[in-house]
């Protein structure tokens, strides 16, 4: 699949963000502004790990030829941050090769007049030439989102480690400051921060979009400090205490999901984005508090059921954007614009995660039956294309190979099928788009802080 995936862009849209694998050509998503690559620099890990030499050699040529961080446009941080930082930090953590390095920290830098916000909460979108900042406009009050400013802490802990430069690490623990000193309503974050007032905008809360990996960042980072991120720890598990309390809810049928919460009232809707929450509660596991390890692997298994079934009631066997729980009908998509499928990784890196914490084949059959109907639904010609509506029993496609599918999709799928000491969780941990970092040993965090 990988190598489908992979010669189809390079025959059809070498060099561009993505390939469109029905026209067989580029597709350029602004969210990179005149960034090019993106597909390359995301799939350089998932090529080195399934042993594809021969395209990794030619990737990492690119990379050292092609990628050019000076370009006049406006870029999403989020996005530049997960899939550019974190796809170059992993190829030189797998790879040694220095050129990854040096590029990530290039990029870091260019980031870093994101953070000129009277609180240091970062804009969302920067022009990487002029470093001006400035937030969606839809966002409530002209706020910055959560999920957003809160996914940069892996990536910005290691721009520090591997440049020796401390800022990277100090504008991320900022954001933990200001998120510390403000009240949260029933112990939740909402989805919307304000960056000039460092006050909440609306008060809607999600751990779909907008809100996800704020908390996937809080466990994570608490597990690649070697576990001595106390005020990490502390915050991921007193958010889940919260989510449990609040968002949490069993369908009359049986199926456990999280809603989403506005200003006290609750949307009983689920995002696949959400689903990665199964994967996080399992992994988060082993460190719950009070004796609430078995709880926690149960949610995750919980969740991990609803996804499946959200994938298992629709016609071709791929979950749907978002699915519901009201008026009858139980993880189902009810509305047009929430039936479509973009290739998207959540619900499988739940399996993977589920798999290597518990070792139920019930997830390998799970992730095959994805992998099957990948193969009869998505593969087309020219590469793997996003459906738009999977209850239809005719594709639709919507002709763009996203490059998460060859970063996440693909690789969390090998993984499933893989030997756990293939990118063992006690020394790897994967930022949002599936790039591994490597745990930061006390050992070597120290040998390192000697040599400064």
């Amino acid at each position: 699949m990988m190598k489908h995936a992979w010669d189809n862009y390079k025959r059809y849209a070498w060099g561009l963000n993505e390939l469109k694998p029905i026209s067989k050509q580029g597709h350029s998503s602004n969210l990179f502004g005149n960034i090019q690559g993106a597909t390359i620099v995301d799939a350089l890990d998932t090529l080195y790990i399934m042993e594809m030499k021969e395209e990794f050699k030619e990737a990492k040529e690119w990379v050292e030829k092609n990628l050019d961080f000076n370009v006049n446009a406006e870029i999403s941080v989020f996005e530049v941050n997960i899939r550019f930082v974190g796809g170059l930090l992993s190829a030189y953590y797998l790879s040694g090769e220095e050129v990854f390095r040096k590029k990530a920290v290039e990029l870091g830098e260019k980031l870093l007049p994101a953070f000129n916000t009277p609180t240091g909460i970062p804009w969302a979108l920067l022009n990487i030439k002029s470093g001006i900042g400035r937030n969606w406009p839809w966002a409530s009050g002209g706020s910055s989102i959560l999920a957003e400013f809160g996914t940069l802490h892996l990536e910005f802990v290691h721009l520090s480690h591997l440049s020796g430069n401390p800022v990277f690490a100090e504008k991320v623990m900022n954001i933990r400051k200001v998120l510390n000193r403000l009240d949260k309503p029933e112990g939740l974050y909402p989805n919307y921060l304000n960056p000039s007032s460092g006050q909440w905008g609306q008060h809607h809360v999600s751990i779909g979009g907008l809100g996800d990996s704020f908390y996937e960042y809080l466990l994570k980072a608490w597990l690649m400090s070697d576990k001595t991120d106390e005020e990490g720890k502390k915050m991921y598990y007193d958010a889940v205490q919260a989510i449990e309390t609040h968002l949490i809810r069993k369908s009359s049928g049986g199926l456990t999901y999280i809603a989403e919460w506005k200003g006290g009232l609750l949307e009983h809707k689920m995002g696949h984005l959400t689903c990665f929450a199964g994967g996080m509660f399992a992994l988060g596991a082993d460190g719950a508090p009070n004796d609430k390890t078995g709880h926690h692997i149960e949610l995750g298994a919980e969740i991990a059921r609803t996804c499946h079934e959200s994938y298992d009631r629709t016609s071709m066997k791929l979950g749907p954007e978002a699915f519901r729980f009201d008026g009858g009908v139980e993880a189902i998509a009810t509305r047009q614009n929430e039936k479509y499928y973009i290739l998207r990784p959540e619900v499988i890196e739940t399996y993977m995660y589920m798999w290597r914490l518990t070792h139920d084949p019930k997830y390998r059959q799970w992730g095959w039956e994805a992998v099957e109907a990948l193969e009869k639904h998505c593969r087309v010609d020219g590469g793997y294309s996003g459906i738009r509506d999977v209850y239809n029993n005719h594709e639709s496609h919507d002709d763009v190979q996203q490059s998460f599918f060859l970063s996440e999709t693909l690789k969390y799928l090998y993984l499933l099928f893989s030997e756990d000491d293939l990118l063992p969780f006690e020394h790897w941990v994967f930022n949002t788009e599936a790039h591994p970092l490597p745990v930061l040993h006390k050992d070597n965090g120290n040998k390192e802080e000697n040599q400064k």
